[in-house]
C-alpha cells in the first residue's frame, strides 16, 4: 500500500473528527470538519450504523491516520507493544508517541506530524549528537534531539526560537533557545490528548 498522497481534510471528515492533519489551518474556520461535518463521497450525508467490527476498523484507521504511518507499520508496533509489560493498547500509543517525526511535532519544531516527517527526512536533525533522517525510529528515554547547526539560522527555525507560546509534553524537556529536546520520561496514557479509543484496536487484531 503506497503512502496516500490526496486531500488530507477527506481523512478528517471520514473519520467525523480533526486529526490535525493540515497544521494551523485546522484551528482555523476553513477546516473542512467545521464546514462539512459528514463523511465525503456522494452518500457521505447516509451513512448507515457500523458494525462492531467496522466501529474497531475505523478506530485503527484513525490512528493510523492520526500519526501517517502505514499497515505494516502499524503491525509491526502492535506485536511489539504486545510484547511489552504493560497495557497492549497504551504501550502502543506510546510507541507511536516516541516516533521521532512525532516527537518533533511534540516539541513545537512543525506544525503537523506530516511537515515533522519531512523535516526529518530531509535530514535536520541529530539524535544524541548523530546525524538521523528515519522518521520512524523510537526515541528511548535519555535520548536528546537537536537541530543541526546549519538548520538553526533557516527562517523556519528562527521563528520558532523566538515563539514563546510553544508548549511541549512533560516528558520532553524543551529549549527553544538551543533548538533541543531530551526524552525526560516515557509518554504514559495520560500524556496522550487525542479521543482514541485504543482498545477497539487490541480487539480488532485478537480476532
Amino acid at each position: 500500500m503506497a503512502r496516500y498522497t490526496g486531500a488530507v481534510c477527506r481523512l478528517c471528515r471520514r473519520e467525523g473528527m480533526k486529526l490535525f492533519l493540515k497544521g494551523d489551518r485546522c484551528y482555523t474556520d476553513k477546516c473542512a470538519v467545521n464546514k462539512r461535518n459528514y463523511a465525503p463521497g456522494q452518500h457521505g450525508q447516509n451513512r448507515k450504523k457500523l458494525s462492531n467490527y467496522g466501529t474497531q476498523l475505523r478506530e485503527k484507521q484513525k490512528v493510523k491516520r492520526i500519526y501517517g504511518v502505514l499497515e505494516t507499520q502499524f503491525r509491526n508496533l502492535y506485536e511489539k507493544a504486545e510484547k511489552m509489560q504493560g497495557i497492549t493498547g497504551e504501550n502502543l500509543l506510546s510507541l507511536l508517541e516516541r516516533r521521532l517525526d512525532n516527537v518533533v511535532y511534540r516539541m513545537g519544531l512543525a506544525s503537523s506530524r506530516k511537515e515533522a516527517r519531512q523535516l526529518v527526512t530531509h535530514g535536520h536533525f541529530t539524535l544524541n549528537g548523530k546525524k538521523v533522517d528515519i522518521p520512524s525510529l523510537i526515541v528511548n528515554l535519555g535520548d536528546v534531539i537537536t537541530v543541526k547547526d546549519r538548520s538553526k539560522s533557516s527562517t523556519k527555525f528562527k521563528g520558532l526560537a523566538e515563539d514563546t507560546s510553544k508548549t511541549s509534553p512533560r516528558w520532553i524537556e524543551m529549549n527553544l533557545e538551543n533548538m533541543t529536546g531530551k526524552i525526560v520520561a516515557l509518554p504514559t496514557r495520560e500524556d496522550i490528548d487525542l479521543h482514541i479509543e485504543e482498545h477497539q484496536i487490541v480487539e480488532l487484531y485478537s480476532k
